[in-house]
């Protein structure tokens, strides 16, 4: 296990799955607030988007860093028939953009940016996603039981939706919950080598 002590960790994420994630590589991290709109200029595609949030998220945040302070910041998205599937915003939304994952592959993408006072590192995973066909019984189901209204693309891998719809993935797992946990720990390493 790396040390930490050259830096205290920030994460500026209010997504409780990456917070036990970066928990369970054990790290000790304080969360912080990135107060920011998640737009982006529509001329984004794919990964570049999640990388462009996380950077304006750390942007918000980087002029307060004290010396001894590393943060994280992330963004995920889906990305279906080229076009991004953001977070719900209501039962019917879900509805719709589970519709249209229902029976598809899809991409999801997550941005992340690791930076110090005068370091900045920005990284974008990929994992393809097969679902398979899915009843509006099942997609009504999931979303009374699960309300996914946190999460991109209206559905979190390691609830019912995952067991039951997911044939399978290409990449990894814990990037599809918003934190590709294997390159921040690559990237990490880089930082808080003493």
């Amino acid at each position: 296990m790396m040390s930490q002590r050259k830096f205290r960790i920030l994460l500026a994420s209010q997504s409780p799955r990456r917070q036990s994630l970066l928990r369970e590589m054990g790290f000790d991290f304080s969360i912080v607030n990135a107060p920011i709109d998640e737009v982006f200029p529509s001329n984004l595609k794919a990964g570049d988007i999640p990388l462009y949030l996380a950077e304006q998220k750390a942007l918000s945040l980087i002029p307060k860093l004290a010396d001894n302070e590393l943060l994280i910041t992330a963004d995920t998205i889906v990305w279906l028939n080229h076009k991004a599937v953001n977070k719900p915003s209501g039962k019917e939304d879900a509805i719709e953009m589970l519709t249209e994952l229902s029976g598809n592959c899809h991409s999801v993408f997550t941005g992340v940016q690791i930076s110090t006072k005068d370091q900045q590192l920005r990284f974008v995973d990929e994992t393809k996603v097969y679902f398979s066909p899915l009843t509006h019984e099942q997609i009504e189901y999931y979303i009374d039981h699960f309300k996914p209204y946190d999460k991109a693309g209206a559905y979190g891998i390691q609830e019912w939706i995952g067991y039951v719809a997911i044939e399978k993935i290409e990449g990894s797992y814990f990037n599809v919950m918003g934190f590709p946990t294997h390159l921040v720990y690559k990237h990490l390493e880089q930082f808080l080598k003493i």
